[in-house]
């Protein structure tokens, strides 16, 4: 089965290890480090340098922009679905679950926007996704405002500390209706 792995960055290694992970996607602050697992090839990781933030012009943060969405959309669909890939930002809240409701259409452009969002919240309780991330996604994969309806839908996550991760499935060719 190939899946998303969402999660904290305290979890990237465990998780990469424990499902043998291909790829990795990094949603962090610009000034933010941490190691990349040593499964993951240097060629197979992705940073997108960005705060948890829904709109521009907060000061010395660095909005989620247009750019990071289009290069986000260009990794996943260079992903072969062979071993799963590992989505994280700091909490595993916010950047990582929208990356991964827009990785998963971006693979899938034949899934149905609200039974995603419904998957989402299902293996998710806790996820609010990052709504700029939504929308940025919706118009690069032409959604034409399907997938930020269907996330507005599900609306905002439960309370969580920060130590939850979820596996989100990708449907398969012969899953389809």
């Amino acid at each position: 089965m190939s899946a998303i792995i969402v999660c904290p960055l305290a979890s990237i290694a465990e998780l990469a290890v424990r499902h043998k992970a291909s790829h990795l996607i990094s949603l962090i602050a610009e000034k933010q480090d941490f190691h990349r697992p040593g499964l993951i090839a240097a060629d197979r990781h992705l940073t997108l340098k960005m705060n948890d933030i829904s709109f521009a012009g907060t000061g010395d943060l660095v909005a989620p922009a247009e750019e990071h969405v289009e290069r986000l959309i260009d990794f996943v669909r260079q992903w072969d679905r062979r071993a799963p890939i590992v989505i994280h930002c700091w909490m595993g809240v916010s950047r990582s679950p929208a990356a991964a409701a827009i990785a998963s259409l971006a693979v899938d452009p034949e899934e149905d926007d609200m039974a995603l969002a419904m998957r989402l919240r299902a293996a998710a309780p806790h996820a609010t996704p990052n709504s700029r991330l939504i929308e940025f996604g919706d118009q690069l994969l032409g959604r034409e405002g399907r997938l930020i309806k269907a996330i507005k839908a599900i609306g905002r996550g439960r309370d969580t500390d920060g130590r939850a991760s979820f596996v989100l499935p990708i449907r398969m060719k012969s899953d389809a209706v």
